[in-house]
């Protein structure tokens, strides 16, 4: 019975529209009502799911994101990518895959292309930086997972299935444009092109700052955090002199309301998680798989499918806390390397961002491009085929995502 109250409140909730977080944090205290234990245990754990140190690189990293873009960083990094292809049909749209930011949408509109390119462009090449460092999905699988699995080696796991996903893409937009017959941007010269890349240079480094720091082991991912915000401050305020008063100002509360947003769900599910644990629903569904199938490659196609379809209907990080605890000892058991899983749950977690009916990525697109969201899917499933064909890749060869990993720490 406890396993229908559990999921049962949960599910009830998420049908009648209540945000994800009072969903996680109903089902959990009914559960724990039903079972006779002390109700105080749901906020325990919820404590404990935001205690982690470790947990405080994502505001850092969020707000440094922030100062980027409002600082004029992630713009220089546009104008450098757009000098590089902008002149090859669709230019906008790779420039796009290669920016990962919602700004460009008006851009391409305002130049020809439709509106639900711009929009599919767009949300979809937001997945790439889920993969790519730092990714704070990254440090919440990690944590999810016992705190055993490497950051560092998280990080660097990412880096090919991130670039492969951008090229992916970058192919997709270019076929899709020549399709469409949209506008090519003129060639800037490679003298301007080159200076484009000196004024990038700054922005470009926080990258090289954040990885290598880690990968090296010269700083933790919390401490590259806090030296990310640094850095992108000197930048904005020394170098480039583009940071207002009032951006920094919005860049912090920005910060602050995302990281608050972020850590409720993430204690909400904690305490969803812990009770998953205490009713053993990890055991219930390895052995109601391994009857199915013991092979390796067909779990993970299970699993593949199983959080593709979670993913539609729930957004990602409390799906990272709840499915690690149940999939990665199942498929551990199986032989699969927890950085490999990490990746390929990100990677499909991702996808779901972009699928109805919750879809957050897709939505947010598709508003910042005044185009409904069934407008914006019509067009939708050549970049999702896209995505689709990279996480098969990305399942069935774990060189993709071990083989750098392994090449750092040899």
């Amino acid at each position: 019975m406890e396993y229908w109250i559990l999921f049962g409140v949960f599910t009830l909730l998420m049908v009648v529209g209540t945000p994800i977080a009072y969903c996680l944090g109903i089902a959990s205290f009914a559960t724990i009502v039903y079972l006779g234990r002390p109700p105080i245990v749901v906020f325990q754990q919820l404590n404990s799911g935001v205690s982690a140190f470790t947990l405080l690189a994502i505001p850092f990293f969020i707000f440094a994101g922030d100062l980027m873009m409002r600082g004029g960083i992630a713009a220089r990094i546009i104008s450098f990518a757009g000098a590089l292809i902008g002149h090859v049909r669709g230019g906008l749209g790779q420039v796009n895959v290669a920016a990962v930011g919602g700004i460009m949408i008006p851009q391409m509109k305002a130049r020809g292309y439709g509106a639900d390119y711009a929009v599919n462009v767009t949300s979809m090449a937001a997945l790439i930086a889920l993969l790519l460092p730092p990714s704070h999905n990254m440090i919440i699988y990690s944590l999810s997972g016992g705190g055993r699995i490497s950051i560092a080696d998280l990080f660097t796991a990412g880096i090919i299935p991130g670039l492969l996903l951008a090229v992916a893409l970058g192919i997709t937009a270019y076929l899709v444009a020549v399709q469409r017959g949209y506008p090519t941007e003129p060639f800037p010269g490679f003298g301007k092109a080159f200076r484009y890349f000196l004024v990038s240079i700054p922005g470009l480094m926080l990258i090289v700052i954040i990885f290598g720091g880690v990968r090296s082991g010269v700083f933790t991912a919390t401490e590259s955090s806090c030296i990310a915000v640094i850095y992108a401050l000197l930048v904005t305020l020394l170098v480039y002199r583009s940071l207002s008063w009032g951006e920094f100002v919005h860049s912090v509360l920005g910060a602050v309301r995302t990281t608050a947003m972020v850590l409720f769900i993430i204690g909400a599910a904690a305490s969803f998680g812990w009770l998953m644990a205490y009713l053993k629903v990890a055991p219930i569904l390895t052995d109601a798989i391994s009857h199915l199938t013991t092979d390796p490659l067909m779990v993970l196609l299970l699993i593949n499918v199983m959080l593709l379809l979670l993913g539609t209907f729930m957004d990602m990080g409390p799906l990272i806390i709840i499915t690690t605890p149940i999939f990665l000892p199942m498929v551990s058991s199986f032989g699969v390397d927890p950085v490999h899983f990490g990746v390929i749950m990100i990677l499909n977690l991702g996808i779901g961002l972009n699928t109805p009916p919750l879809g957050p990525v897709q939505f947010v697109a598709a508003a910042v491009g005044k185009i409904s969201i069934w407008a914006a899917m019509r067009s939708v499933w050549p970049f999702y085929l896209a995505g689709l064909i990279v996480l098969g890749l990305v399942t069935y060869i774990p060189a993709l995502s071990l083989w750098l990993p392994a090449l750092f720490r040899g």
